[in-house]
């Protein structure tokens, strides 16, 4: 059983906490993009209005194990302060006797900040040492960091085990509801679409989803390897030849389960990948040599867009077009506005991260779906039904 921070009382409790704050920087150094700041916010002012003392630890971008200025978390600290009126007080290490000494120091109603945990390549080796040395600074644990539970690392797994006091943040417990709901208790009819580049990475979650959903939704640039696997003719498309005969196996599970898997009736093609690019509307058995997929056609939006209306539980994990490329995003933007249009229906719906959580934000949609995973890879992990390091050392 996982512990909420809803459930306690952290006054007088320094508290580690353990965020993700790997947020794109603009090159003078200033953040980009906020959003896994505000996700953390709910969890940080529950600690401080309790009369506790937040200490945040985070990595950002991948130093290899060595201090560089380029990843500090320097300019979170003063976001924090600047945009949100926190008393931040921003640590240059995140461990050792300074860190112990100023942490020792803090009193409530401050916000410690410490440096980026990844300047020491403990972290990344689950180091035990490391994580003894971090205890030290805090009588409580929270881990509010969905999208870095699927890693095995100090901060996320070594860490928790030392501690008797372990919680959820909100962001976590958001992720844990919803994403568990998807794999335990689904209401029906359930839906998932699956798209992105390449079938790679989605084998697992599409053959756990087989066993829960009815019905399985395939698009982007991995439905051009299931249509080269029932003989279609693909073109110049992307394709993952060494995964054709997976795709044909996939295929053959879905129909001996008596479960839909369905893949794009019509596509846009285009003669490259640009925004000048010639296009059109063909069948998906007929894109001719020269040509390439670059998004579901307009019966298949219709299609999936009927079929996303009736269902009572959609994931959606990645894009259905070279989004990206916006003459190529059409039928990207159909399925995020049918599963808003679906979540003001009744209709729980979850979008798992990485590139269609990217897609939901461009167009504004994000407080109209149930919810946007934070973790791309974390989510993936979750969906395939794989345990999460993170929520593991969670439980009690």
């Amino acid at each position: 059983m996982i512990k909420s921070i809803f459930d306690y009382n952290f006054a007088g409790k320094r508290v580690l906490i353990r965020v993700d704050f790997n947020v794109p920087l603009t090159s003078d150094g200033k953040v980009a993009d906020d959003t896994r700041i505000v996700e953390s916010l709910t969890t940080i002012n529950k600690i401080i209005d309790d009369g506790g003392i937040p200490i945040l630890i985070s990595h950002l971008g991948r130093p290899k194990g060595e201090p560089n200025p380029k990843y500090s978390l320097k300019p979170v600290a003063d976001y924090l302060s600047e945009k949100f009126g926190y008393n931040v007080k921003f640590v240059s290490n995140c461990i050792g006797e300074e860190v112990e000494k100023i942490v020792g120091g803090s009193i409530p109603g401050e916000v410690i900040l410490l440096e980026n945990l990844r300047f020491h390549k403990a972290e990344e080796l689950n180091s035990e040492d490391f994580a003894k040395e971090l205890r030290k600074l805090a009588d409580v644990y929270v881990n509010d960091a969905f999208a870095t539970c699927h890693r095995a690392h100090s901060s996320i797994d070594a860490l928790p085990r030392l501690f008797e006091e372990k919680f959820a943040g909100q962001l976590l417990l958001n992720e844990i509801h919803y994403l568990g709901k998807a794999i335990s208790d689904p209401p029906k009819p359930y839906l998932a679409i699956i798209g992105g580049a390449k079938i790679s990475g989605k084998i697992d979650v599409i053959q756990n989803l087989l066993e829960k959903c009815d019905t399985i939704l395939i698009g982007g640039g991995l439905a051009y390897t299931f249509f080269k696997a029932i003989g279609y003719d693909v073109g110049n498309s992307i394709i993952e030849s060494e995964k054709v005969e997976l795709a044909k196996s996939l295929l053959e599970t879905a129909k001996s389960m008596n479960k839909a898997l369905i893949l794009p009736r019509d596509v846009i093609i285009a003669d490259k990948l640009s925004q000048d690019a010639e296009v059109k509307n063909v069948q998906s058995g007929s894109i001719p040599e020269g040509w390439m997929g670059v998004d579901i056609g307009l019966e298949t939006r219709k299609q999936f867009k009927d079929l996303i209306s009736n269902a009572r539980m959609v994931v959606w994990n990645g894009p259905v077009g070279v989004f990206e490329i916006e003459k190529f995003s059409e039928g990207t933007k159909a399925i995020a506005y049918a599963m808003a249009d679906a979540t003001s229906k009744g209709a729980i719906t979850i979008i798992g991260g990485g590139d269609s959580a990217a897609a939901i934000a461009k167009l504004g949609l994000k407080d109209k779906v149930s919810l946007v995973s934070t973790g791309g890879g974390a989510s993936l992990d979750f969906l395939a039904g794989k345990p999460l390091p993170g929520i593991t050392a969670l439980e009690n």
